[in-house]
């Protein structure tokens, strides 16, 4: 990986020197627009609304409008600005991570100590575990001042940005004006359908359907051409509901509950198989060991030796370990 940021985390009078990488990578296929009719590649220009030329991109500035004027902010200015320059990781607060909302959480980057001496490093890594704390922090990163948090993940330091409280919406914008009447029937037994999806979050486990079927098209795009038959090789995309009729709560939560109480057995019965099969196979090396140190005694025939390559194989095995 190639460091994108380069400074140090301020942490007191401690200062220790980091690069950061990024944490995350987007796995989805990359895609660009064409022309339907011949193919051709798509392509956005730079043109000026002015003199209609297309504009090199050295010869950009930003510019922000006002509604009555346009005032264009150049390198220089924006170079000038103090908060871009600065090239530290300040450490301002320890709080409960309990206490930082999922939904300001933005882009993850994994911080390398960038130092012969990574003592300082490892020094704060270990009091964040110990401690169960997060850090909260302010940098600057790609022109923009940032607030952030520092957390451990394995033996690594993460720096994870952090949205400013202005940039939230207020929920009660969205919220119901009225919220409807829930029982405590319904409340027990949506609780129970919960018990029963509760488990530990593996997200290995889960994969992304879309990009694998877009893969599978693409690559059957290759070998067949336009001549492929989508609905048939894929099947029907409609996932839409049959009908706009209201399902009774109380049946569906039933519906659900029966149903899960049904894969139940079934999941047991396929994990006990697993299970089994993994002792099996564990304790048939030790059978066959043994087995294998019996016909060391005696020598195989030649007839029997070319019919059964496997007795050869253990008999030889059985000599070994003798």
């Amino acid at each position: 990986m190639r460091a994108i940021w380069t400074g140090s985390i301020a942490f007191g009078l401690v200062n220790v020197p980091v690069k950061a990488y990024g944490a995350t990578e987007d796995h989805d296929i990359d895609l660009h627009q064409v022309h339907d009719k011949d193919g051709g590649r798509i392509r956005y220009e730079r043109r000026c609304e002015v003199c209609g030329k297309k504009i090199a991109y050295k010869d950009l500035d930003k510019a922000y409008e006002d509604g009555e004027r346009t005032i264009v902010l150049t390198d220089e200015d924006m170079d000038a600005l103090p908060a871009e320059k600065s090239r530290e990781i300040e450490v301002v607060q320890f709080v409960p991570a309990s206490q930082v909302d999922p939904l300001m959480l933005e882009k993850s980057y994994y911080l390398q100590a960038d130092s012969k001496s990574p003592k300082a490093y490892e020094l704060l890594r270990q009091t964040l575990e110990n401690t169960e704390k997060l850090a909260v922090v302010r940098f600057a990163l790609r022109q923009k001042t940032r607030l952030g948090i520092l957390r451990v993940r394995s033996k690594v330091m993460v720096l994870q940005a952090v949205m400013w409280a202005d940039e939230l919406r207020d929920a009660e914008q969205v919220a119901p004006e009225k919220s409807p009447r829930i029982s405590e029937q319904e409340l027990k037994m949506s609780a129970a359908l919960v018990d029963q999806y509760s488990t530990d979050f593996t997200p290995e486990e889960f994969q992304d359907d879309y990009q694998l079927q877009l893969q599978a098209l693409i690559e059957a795009k290759i070998e067949q051409g336009e001549e492929l038959d989508t609905e048939a090789t894929f099947g029907s995309q409609d996932q839409g509901s049959e009908s706009g009729e209201v399902i009774d709560l109380m049946e569906a939560l039933k519906r659900s509950i029966d149903g899960r109480n049904a894969k139940a057995p079934a999941k047991a019965a396929k994990d006990g198989k697993a299970s089994a099969a993994k002792k099996s196979a564990a304790k048939k090396p030790a059978k066959k060991t043994a087995a294998a140190r019996k016909p060391a005694k005696k020598k195989a025939t030649a007839k029997e030796a070319s019919s059964s390559p496997h007795k050869k194989k253990a008999s030889g095995s059985g000599k070994k370990s003798a």
